[in-house]
């Protein structure tokens, strides 16, 4: 009897040959479902093997970038802290130099205002002045004058230097208790305009 051997593998002559021949039969040949099921499985194996070490890649690449970036952060709110300090050392300075400027501006003012009255009473003939009071927004002045046009000419010379407004006479009269001349006793309200 002649053997025709259709599988092309040869004849085992023991055991463990046939057994191992066997098994290969068992698995099958490139053409059978078995096979294709197993390249499909270990083409879907190596695909995803290669996915996961791509995003553990990528895992990697992030918490290395977060580490510089979080690295960043602490050097920049170390500045930012630094920042906000001196911020808050050059509002203190500012404040402090405002306060120093309205000392000098409010300091200023009665020098200011005793030069313009003495300047205008000076500049007037005829007239001198007995007291002045500072009411804040009002002041008020007291003098004595030769004659009504005096007075007049003070009230005039007094809206001129346009430190005040709204000069009003309160009461003017002579005075009797000087016989040698006449002479007029006045008081004046002047409102101080706003600078």
């Amino acid at each position: 009897m002649i053997r025709i051997n259709l599988l092309g593998t040869p004849k085992a002559k023991n055991k463990r040959s046939a057994a191992a021949a066997s098994a290969m039969m068992d698995v099958g040949d490139v053409g059978s479902p078995k096979a294709k099921i197993l390249v499909v499985l270990a083409i879907f194996a190596l695909g995803n093997f290669g996915y996961w070490y791509r995003l553990d890649k990528q895992a990697q690449d992030i918490v290395g970038k977060m580490k510089v970036a979080e690295q960043k952060n602490r050097e920049l709110a170390d500045v930012k802290a630094r920042y906000l300090e001196r911020q808050r050392q050059a509002e203190s300075y500012k404040r402090r130099v405002d306060v120093i400027d309205q000392l000098r501006a409010a300091q200023g003012g009665p020098v200011d205002l005793l030069n313009t009255i003495g300047k205008t009473v000076n500049d007037t003939e005829a007239v001198w002045l007995q007291s002045m009071k500072d009411q804040g927004a009002n002041i008020d002045i007291e003098g004595t004058a030769l004659s009504t046009d005096a007075v007049a000419t003070l009230i005039t010379n007094l809206q001129k230097t346009k430190y005040f407004r709204n000069i009003e006479i309160k009461e003017t009269f002579q005075d009797e208790g000087i016989k040698d001349m006449q002479a007029f006793q006045f008081t004046l309200t002047c409102e101080k305009a706003k600078s």
